[in-house]
């Protein structure tokens, strides 16, 4: 498959008005490992710069240096291969209305140079930007209240296009746990037989199934090395009382 690369996709915003948007938007796209963010005739001319913008940005203050402010759409898709605008309802008029998960897979088989185009905060996009485009995405929301905020858009968005990119692989935070053997578990339970003749909860007499019962659930638990030391831990803490 020919994959675009980090710096084949472009994300526009038109007519922004709040820097905390675009910095969460800047936010947004790093995080899903894409770098080109242009304005288009936002409200205010520095507002990447802005402190709202470089805090809620948190760490993708690069993708707001680099950021590209023009006055037009038209040149904010010089370049581009296919765009696609982003509309909480399809229009009656206009290219056709997609959700992400159907189109992006197909479009990223393509290898173009894409852009994902989303309009103000306050009024999405203009009728004559929609149709300045190849497709437009709608995400399914709930029917009776679709409203995304701005930067939500476009971590959705941009998660779904690096999903059909390939996306990226789940890294582990923790080191695997260790399960214990049966020679563990057996011990487990004879330090708990101990415990709870101690406590009075078991009368070695007549001791019925407790122990087999515990025995099974421990077996369907499948606990760690770790989680039979802090088992046992509590056995003789009960022994000691």
């Amino acid at each position: 498959m020919n994959t675009p690369s980090l710096d084949s996709t472009r994300f526009v915003l038109v007519g922004t008005s709040h820097a905390g948007n675009v910095g969460a938007a800047a936010r947004a796209m790093k995080v899903m490992g894409f770098a080109e963010l242009v304005l288009v005739a936002p409200r205010f001319a520095d507002v990447a710069s802005r402190e709202e913008a470089v805090a809620m940005a948190s760490g993708a203050a690069d993708i707001l240096a680099r950021s590209r402010v023009v006055p037009t759409l038209a040149e904010a898709l010089d370049g581009v291969h296919h765009a696609c605008a982003t509309a909480m309802t399809p229009r009656d008029f206009g290219p056709p209305t997609q959700a992400p998960r159907e189109l992006l897979p197909r479009l990223a088989a393509g290898g173009q140079r894409v852009a994902f185009v989303f309009g103000s905060e306050r009024y999405g996009l203009a009728n004559e930007d929609v149709w300045r485009c190849h497709a437009c995405l709608s995400i399914p929301t709930h029917p009776d209240y679709g409203s995304l905020n701005l930067a939500q858009a476009v971590q959705l968005v941009a998660y779904e296009w690096r999903q059909a990119l390939g996306g990226y692989p789940v890294v582990a935070r923790t080191a695997d746990a260790r399960l214990a053997d049966a020679a563990a578990v057996q011990g487990l339970l004879e330090h708990w037989r101990h415990a709870l003749v101690h406590v009075g909860h078991l009368d070695p007499a007549a001791p019925k199934k407790l122990m087999p019962r515990l025995n099974q659930l421990l077996n369907r638990a499948q606990p760690t090395e770790e989680e039979v030391h802090l088992l046992r831990g509590i056995a003789t803490t009960l022994m000691k009382r």
